[in-house]
């Protein structure tokens, strides 16, 4: 008899436990009040991002929130390339972010980071003076890179380059920061650099303002098309892809 009014008195006191423990994580459980935003931001205000931020705690409580699942739609937002999340007592939840660094624009709707990411830049007006990229999904690392090598030729040529541009089918074509667009192709691009390099040198350098664009996609030579003429003049063999 002893061992049975033992026994209830155990689960009794598991039972009451359980229910204190319950009723403690219903009143700690409570709707998120707060949120903080914590970082070093350049581009991405804190309204801006404490806007984008709020609508997904919304309906979300205090113990309840899933932290990694909250913080993995909060790196959809554009301008965030890393985020740390973190209860705070009593109510509130702080958003530490690390934020993305434009290198330039990319496909003409996007940023690209440096690692050659791309990511959105929603409301935010994207700082002036960025190069413009532009090539197939994927292929932002691969673009970032060349045009990397392609500033450093044409520095050492006193010309800056403005755009770089990556078609579907492999082929290039930039623009220097004179207007004159380049066709660069998909073959041979050491070659074909060098041959543009050797003629600017000696005399396209200083009627730049004339050219409207070059073709460099010739075996020995290159195509030069002038403002106000609808064809080019060719300097060189047959042209290539």
């Amino acid at each position: 008899m002893m061992r049975r009014g033992t026994l209830f008195g155990i689960l009794l006191l598991g039972l009451l436990l359980a229910a204190g423990g319950n009723a403690l994580w219903l009143w700690l459980d409570r709707p998120i009040q707060r949120v903080s935003i914590r970082g070093e931001l350049q581009y991405a205000n804190a309204d801006y991002l404490r806007n984008q931020l709020t609508p997904l705690i919304r309906s979300q409580t205090w113990l309840s929130v899933d932290i990694e699942e909250l913080r993995e739609q909060a790196l959809k937002v554009g301008w965030l390339r890393e985020v740390r999340i973190r209860r705070e007592w009593p109510n509130a939840l702080t958003f530490e972010l690390t934020e993305q660094v434009p290198v330039a624009t990319w496909n003409d709707d996007q940023l690209l980071n440096g690692d050659g990411v791309p990511f959105d830049f929603g409301t935010i007006t994207p700082p002036e003076g960025l190069p413009v990229l532009a090539g197939p999904r994927d292929s932002g690392k691969e673009v970032l890179t060349y045009y990397s090598e392609l500033s450093e030729r044409f520095d050492s040529m006193n010309v800056g380059l403005e755009q770089l541009r990556l078609e579907a089918r492999g082929a290039w074509r930039f623009q220097l920061d004179d207007g004159v667009w380049v066709i660069l192709g998909r073959n041979d691009r050491v070659g074909r650099l060098g041959r543009l390099e050797a003629a600017w040198r000696r005399e396209l350098g200083s009627v730049a303002s004339h050219i409207r664009y070059i073709d460099l996609r010739y075996p020995n030579g290159i195509a030069v098309a002038w403002h106000g003429e609808t064809e080019p003049v060719e300097e060189g063999d047959s042209r290539q892809g």
